[in-house]
């Protein structure tokens, strides 16, 4: 498996600094983000996931802890607007240029809204994927936020 992805190259021109992690990556897990966090040995609270999802029809990235699931009507609220929802699949991997279960908030192929969850911003590090299965970033969730020019907001459905 390369280190080398466009997400570990963007982040690499942007100056910031990260720590590539590599672990086995189980296309039949039932969540990919909290089997990445189990690999990897970390609370599922610090490994993030990447949600393509549509706001009024136009593209939006979310990256929230991977033990949580997303409102979308608070993600919509996020970004103004009216309704969100779930990006088909094959839609996410064509407007990414990424695999699902490998897509990474950076280097997508087209630059598009961004929001992560205000509360992974509380932790020292965390984790985002690096643009192929298997593949995860660990870097601070200040960096992150700035190099994927993400908005903050809380976007997770309560408990």
């Amino acid at each position: 498996m390369s280190k080398s992805t466009r997400a570990t190259k963007a982040l690499e021109a942007a100056g910031v600094a990260f720590d590539v992690r590599v672990y086995d990556y189980d296309p039949n897990a039932d969540s990919i983000g909290l089997q990445a966090a189990a690999a990897l040995g970390e609370p599922p609270d610090r490994v993030l996931k990447t949600l393509m999802t549509k706001v009024d029809g136009k593209p939006v990235c979310v990256i929230a802890p991977s033990d949580r699931e997303v409102s979308l009507k608070k993600l919509a609220a996020a970004v103004s607007g009216k309704s969100a929802e779930m990006m088909k699949p094959a839609d996410a991997e064509r407007l990414t240029g990424y695999k699902v279960g490998g897509i990474s908030p950076f280097g997508q192929m087209r630059a598009v809204t961004t929001v992560v969850e205000a509360g992974a911003l509380a932790h020292d590090r965390v984790y985002v994927n690096g643009g192929q299965r298997g593949l995860q970033i660990r870097l601070s969730p200040q960096d992150l936020q700035a190099a994927a020019k993400a908005t903050a907001a809380s976007i997770v459905a309560q408990d």
